[in-house]
């Protein structure tokens, strides 16, 4: 399915050099390994190496030495940086959102200065449905999380590999490959609005058991003389 991905939504093109975002998360991992495997296929010619970013002031802690013998075995270089996001002087701000606007930050200035034209990020299906969901209730508009997005006018793309993979299908990919679980895990992940939003999706999943890919296809499949 990572490779469907790739070829429908043209994420990689010959000659690319493609970092990838590491958290150190299941579906972060599976996106190293797949993109790994997928250059071994030889069908793109492209390059990879991978970062990961430390977030001194969030209490969420990796194992460093896993990930650095993780990459190694795949053939994959892996970069390790360390930031503060400034938690505690976030004000009204979201914890989540604060620290992801600097990591995301750090990852463009990573990249930039060292000649990536692909930022990979382990979004998978849940994810963009979970957004989707989000964005109605709460901001009125539909949007989500697009398998390629174009940057700074095109000076750089956000890829998302693994969009058409699952949650369950990272879940059942991490416990066959038994990956390191996390030290610690982030103190603010059970109180977020993606918690909310995936509890409604789970909910409409027992109402019927396609809801969330129905979700999903409905964003290529808008009918516009059918809206308001």
């Amino acid at each position: 399915m990572t490779a469907k991905a790739i070829n429908q939504y043209e994420m990689i093109e010959d000659g690319d050099k493609v970092l990838i975002a590491v958290s150190g998360g299941k579906d972060s991992l599976v996106l190293l390994e797949a993109l790994a495997a997928f250059k071994k296929f030889k069908t793109i010619n492209f390059e990879i190496e991978a970062l990961h970013i430390d977030v001194e002031d969030v209490g969420y802690l990796v194992d460093d030495g896993f990930l650095k013998k993780y990459s190694e075995q795949l053939g994959v270089k892996m970069h390790f940086r360390t930031i503060k996001a400034g938690i505690e002087e976030r004000g009204k701000k979201a914890p989540c959102f604060v620290c992801s606007w600097h990591r995301r930050k750090t990852l463009f200035e990573f990249a930039k200065s060292n000649g990536f034209q692909k930022l990979a990020l382990g979004h998978h299906m849940d994810d963009a449905v979970e957004t989707l969901m989000i964005n109605m209730a709460y901001h009125g508009h539909i949007s989500s999380l697009p398998g390629k997005l174009k940057m700074f006018d095109g000076a750089m793309y956000l890829i998302r590999p693994l969009i058409l993979l699952t949650d369950k299908d990272t879940r059942e990919f991490a416990a066959i490959r038994n990956f390191t679980k996390l030290k610690q895990t982030c103190p603010f992940e059970n109180v977020t609005k993606r918690t909310t939003a995936r509890k409604l999706i789970e909910q409409l999943e027992a109402i019927h058991p396609k809801a969330k890919h129905n979700l999903f296809n409905s964003m290529g499949n808008i009918d516009k003389e059918y809206l308001p």
